[in-house]
């Protein structure tokens, strides 16, 4: 079959919608989880946004719905027992994510559904997504992309320094909220494209990919996004063409491809880095003083220094010259 057959086709239309929104959201939110050094977060609200779907497949209702209603709650727990910072918190958070998957699972299998039907989500199936389904990516994913552009001056004040952005008047907690509510949306737009056991990789592989070759948090934002989007179309086109002589699945292509790109534009960020530190080898030293015992130079008002305030009972050396004790006073040199 021919590229255009191909693209012609009214599911691999569908797909390629969702893939192209699906890249652009999930590397937008992943920016500022990578900041927070939450990376790992998208996995987590993955394995919690499971249960999520196995109460829509049971219910009869969408599964993407009740999903996302799942994941924004696990998704505020998890911020709510990161903010607490308790001792066991690290547990509490693993318990929350495979207790998530596990009672998916089973709420799938107690009510009568085929773990072939949960593994769509699970790993993704985009070939088999409905016009239903792309309409509510499409519409989730702009709102995620609004609100992590239009407001990335007071997201990234919060991710980079909590402490300053609160002295600023941001409020720090309703930030971080926000940031995690995207993240439960984001996991649950990419569901169907890469699945909810590799959505993390979706979100902070094309933002590594990025901190590469950029130095500026706009930059990176803008390259995570574009190279999420080709990622996601690419492995989609990728995996399509393969599967006439394999079965090649959409999901894991998109990761392994966008796994690529970053294996790829890793040597040249190492290179980038090197010649940064070859440009500005030595920090410049500050001027200061050492005890002395001799002070064998005159000052007067050609000497060249600047004023330079001296103790009643200590010699210091300024610049080279020695200064004897004057009293509690300036030295016009």
């Amino acid at each position: 079959m021919s590229a255009a057959e191909l693209f012609s086709l009214p599911f691999m239309q569908r797909a390629l919608l969702a893939a192209l929104f699906t890249g652009l959201a999930a590397p937008a939110i992943g920016t500022y989880l990578v900041q927070r050094r939450l990376a790992l977060m998208g996995d987590g609200i993955g394995h919690v946004a499971v249960t999520g779907v196995a109460l829509g497949l049971i219910t009869g209702w969408s599964p993407t719905w009740t999903a996302v209603i799942v994941a924004v709650l696990g998704a505020v727990l998890i911020e709510f027992i990161r903010e607490r910072g308790h001792t066991n918190g690290d547990v509490a958070l693993a318990l929350l994510f495979y207790g998530g998957l596990a009672g998916g699972v089973l709420i799938t299998g107690l009510g009568g559904q085929s773990a072939a039907r949960l593994q769509q989500y699970l790993f993704g199936s985009i070939t088999t997504i409905s016009i239903e389904d792309v309409i509510v990516t499409m519409v989730l994913a702009a709102v995620v992309i609004l609100v992590c552009v239009g407001l990335s001056p007071q997201l990234f004040a919060v991710a980079q320094d909590p402490e300053f952005a609160r002295v600023a008047g941001l409020k720090v907690r309703a930030y971080n909220v926000l940031v995690a509510v995207l993240a439960a949306v984001s996991v649950t737009v990419a569901m169907r494209t890469v699945g909810l056991l590799l959505v993390s990789a979706l979100m902070v592989v094309p933002v590594a990919t990025s901190q590469q070759l950029s130095r500026t948090f706009r930059t990176t934002l803008a390259a995570a996004m574009v190279l999420g989007a080709l990622a996601s179309v690419g492995g989609l086109v990728i995996s399509a063409f393969a599967s006439y002589h394999a079965n090649v699945a959409p999901g894991p292509t998109i990761v392994l491809l966008s796994l690529a790109g970053f294996v790829v534009t890793w040597p040249i960020g190492a290179w980038l880095r090197h010649r940064a530190r070859l440009a500005a080898p030595f920090d410049d030293e500050p001027v200061g003083h050492e005890v002395s015992d001799e002070h064998p130079h005159q000052h007067g008002p050609d000497c060249g220094h600047v004023a330079v305030p001296h103790d009643d009972h200590v010699d210091y050396v300024h610049d080279g010259h020695r200064h004897a004790p004057h009293g509690a006073h300036y030295d016009e040199h």
